[in-house]
């Protein structure tokens, strides 16, 4: 799960990091009354959306009045913003942040991510704070600092030095930033996050080290037990599919092709994905309904599914293990008759109950293909598109 960059600047607050003074709006006239009330010449104001690359689309600005506020807000606000991450449809700006201007005089890049390798939260520093992460890799990987955290230690005050040092860091800097460091760690730690990115971590004109920008990513598996967290949710910011896939407890990402696919496990659904491409089409989505679905969930993802104009075909592909291929076909039926198909369907399934399954399929009055293996399905379904 994602947050906005207020958010995450509330939630490295509360573990005592350095952020600058700020307040989101949400219509214009709050935006001017946030700048009068930071109490500075001059503030920032950020367009707030789940996506980087903000300030090179022209969603921030630097103000010196209410008026300005109010009037880069009216701008924005409604308004989708184009940037490299949101693609060409842009994200609908819903509010503002405000906070108060900082003298820059160097920006330094800072992350936490969970290094799989390692098996522990690694530290990511580079002294090109502002640019991309992915593009400072490519182009001069030896700025780039990577530094697992021992889990038993936690964040030892020499290796927050040690890093202080590498991104050249001096005098009471170098404290500054141990501070800061143990505080995302902690951070990291306590609200079960996956990401932790300060893109720039700033030394202002008098020497403070502050965290200009702020991105936090949380493991879904963990906010059962965050409940304050998963209220920051924005449903706004998330693929409607998606979301709803989630309420059934589905594995759905939206992806760009017209091919829809349904199919039980993670690597049946990749394999299912490729063959598909194999055969010259994209596939619309990865949806996995898991070993134990029932004929509720089943239906729920057809609907999903469905619930995509681009769809011009689906494709169900299933290993019948723990799940019954009987359950799965009284699911499709159900689905199909509710949201009366019409587009192709292709059903190849083996496992438990195979039998009964094709039976309720050839029974249920639905137009089905029925193919023999993997490649015979994806053949059909691509055929039935015309490629």
């Amino acid at each position: 799960m994602n947050i906005h960059e207020f958010q995450a600047k509330q939630v490295l607050g509360r573990f005592g990091a350095p952020v600058p003074k700020g307040q989101p709006a949400s219509t214009p006239d709050e935006a001017a009354a946030v700048f009068r009330a930071l109490g500075q010449p001059k503030a920032v104001i950020k367009a707030q959306i789940h996506a980087g690359g903000r300030g090179k689309a022209g969603g921030v600005k630097l103000i010196s009045s209410a008026d300005e506020a109010r009037d880069f807000a009216a701008r924005l606000l409604g308004k989708p913003l184009v940037t490299h991450q949101t693609g060409p449809e842009g994200r609908v700006v819903r509010r503002v942040y405000l906070e108060e201007a900082s003298q820059v005089a160097r920006e330094l890049y800072l992350g936490m991510v969970v290094d799989r390798k390692a098996a522990a939260v690694a530290v990511i520093a580079s002294t090109e704070g502002g640019m991309e992460i992915e593009e400072v890799a490519a182009k001069t990987p030896e700025k780039i600092l990577t530094d697992p955290i021992d889990p038993l230690v936690g964040m030892a005050p020499f290796q927050a030095r040690k890093i202080a040092f590498a991104l050249g860091l001096k005098d009471k800097q170098v404290g500054q930033f141990a501070a800061l460091l143990a505080a995302l760690y902690r951070a990291f730690v306590e609200t079960d996050a996956s990401l932790i990115e300060i893109n720039p971590l700033v030394v202002t004109a008098d020497g403070r080290v502050i965290c200009l920008d702020a991105k936090i990513s949380f493991d879904d598996n963990g906010l059962f037990r965050h409940p304050e967290i998963r209220e920051l949710r924005d449903p706004n910011e998330e693929d409607p599919a998606e979301t709803e896939a989630a309420k059934y407890d589905l594995s759905y990402v939206h992806l760009d092709g017209n091919i829809g696919c349904m199919v039980n496990g993670a690597g049946l659904a990749m394999a299912t994905m490729d063959i598909v491409k194999y055969y010259g089409a994209e596939p619309a989505n990865f949806l996995d309904v898991g070993g134990g679905a029932n004929a509720q969930k089943i239906a729920a993802a057809f609907r999903i599914l469905l619930s995509d104009a681009r769809v011009k075909a689906v494709l169900i592909n299933v290993f019948g293990g723990i799940m019954q291929c009987d359950v799965l076909a009284r699911g499709v039926v159900d689905a199909a008759r509710e949201v009366k198909l019409s587009v192709p369907l292709v059903v190849r399934m083996e496992g438990t109950n195979v039998k009964e399954g094709k039976q309720i399929l050839a029974e249920s009055g639905i137009k089905v293909i029925a193919a023999n293996d993997m490649a015979d399905a994806a053949r059909r379904v691509v055929e039935s598109i015309g490629k």
